[in-house]
């Protein structure tokens, strides 16, 4: 019969530098009570945190442009390019505003600007203001913000001592060229608050997040609709040029037109039984008058007509794939996760005091 009882393996010392993870983890079984309690206190503290922070309501759409006729003209090579994340939109389109460039179109000071006097109401019928007045008195922030903006309330409350008094402009006039610090702060909580994204297939995803799920969607469907008035305006800009010069031209023509028209008929009248050859060189004058002046009519009546087609067909048509709707439930702030996150960062400082704290306050004190 073999010996089955093996000699036990010698343990190996440990070497400076490295890290015995048996002793972390009989170190942190010892000192459980301590991280429980940690984790504990950063449980409290992440609810705080949680219910403090006011809750915000996304409305989301989805639009989907009309391509443009040069980049349709290139047949699948645009399909391939835009399957591989390649936006051949810019480069063979005349087009200066392509999908995208539509979340700088939207985070542009005048697009902003446009915003100001939107009316909005609250969902309870509490508040009826406009986006300007709403985002400056009427939206609600941590208790927190109140003691971390007091040093610079203090200072600014002091610096307008100094600062001169300048003139309050009139409600509702907004100088884009030169904001005003509140209406600078306006613009940038819009641009923080209005999301466009642009994926491959040129789908446009437009969200806007406010404290109030009515104000949300009502501000989604104005932008939406300003995006759409921004983009059709530049795309019919000069076929509207060329419409306005074409109605100009039409509207001499049918007046000169008028004039020999009735020059014609008035020298008819005044001759109807003069048969001398003068008369009738006159008459032959004033009829080729009126034939050329009916001519060059006719011509711009058909040259108008074209123009308003054309207007007809630079404007866009716009699909809307997900319209805008008052959201059911808020998307942020997501206690779960908040309450998660403190109590993983509540845990890791309890471990490291356990595990490195502790003694490294003890080689302090003996030093």
């Amino acid at each position: 019969m073999e010996d089955t009882n093996m000699p036990e393996r010698p343990v190996r010392p440990v070497r400076e530098g490295e890290i015995d993870l048996l002793e972390l983890g009989r170190k942190a079984w010892a000192g459980r009570k301590l991280i429980l309690k940690c984790c504990g206190v950063a449980a409290v503290i992440g609810l705080i945190v949680g219910f403090s922070i006011p809750k915000e309501y996304t409305t989301t759409v989805k639009l989907a442009p009309e391509m443009s006729s040069a980049k349709n003209s290139l047949g699948g090579l645009s399909t391939l390019a835009s399957m591989a994340g390649v936006n051949m939109s810019s480069s063979g389109s005349a087009d200066a505003v392509y999908p995208g460039l539509y979340p700088d179109v939207v985070a542009s000071v005048p697009f902003a600007a446009e915003l100001f006097r939107v009316q909005v109401a609250t969902c309870k019928g509490d508040v009826e203001t406009d986006v300007y007045d709403y985002l400056l008195n009427h939206t609600k922030r941590p208790w927190w913000s109140a003691v971390t903006s007091l040093p610079f309330k203090a200072v600014g409350w002091v610096m307008s001592w100094f600062a001169e008094d300048k003139p309050a402009t009139e409600r509702g006039e907004v100088d884009t060229f030169r904001l005003t610090r509140k209406e600078n702060a306006v613009v940038k909580m819009l641009n923080n608050r209005i999301n466009v994204i642009v994926d491959k297939k040129s789908v446009v995803t437009l969200s806007v997040t406010m404290q109030d799920p009515l104000i949300s969607a009502t501000l989604t469907d104005t932008v939406l609709s300003n995006l759409q008035n921004y983009i059709t305006a530049y795309r019919t800009d000069k076929a509207r040029r060329d419409l306005t010069f074409t109605q100009k031209l039409f509207d001499e023509a049918q007046r000169e037109y008028y004039d020999a028209q009735q020059k014609y008929a008035h020298y008819m009248d005044a001759n109807q039984d003069v048969i001398l050859r003068s008369v009738r060189t006159e008459q032959e004058r004033l009829q080729n008058e009126m034939n050329l002046a009916y001519n060059i009519y006719n011509q711009m009546a058909g040259q108008l007509q074209m123009a308003r087609a054309k207007v007809q067909e630079s404007t866009p048509v716009y699909a809307v794939v997900q319209p805008a709707s008052v959201p059911v439930s808020a998307s942020k702030p997501s206690k779960m996760l908040i309450l998660i996150g403190f109590v993983c960062l509540g845990g890791i400082v309890g471990c490291a005091w356990v595990l490195f704290g502790k003694d490294a306050v003890k080689q302090l004190k003996k030093e």
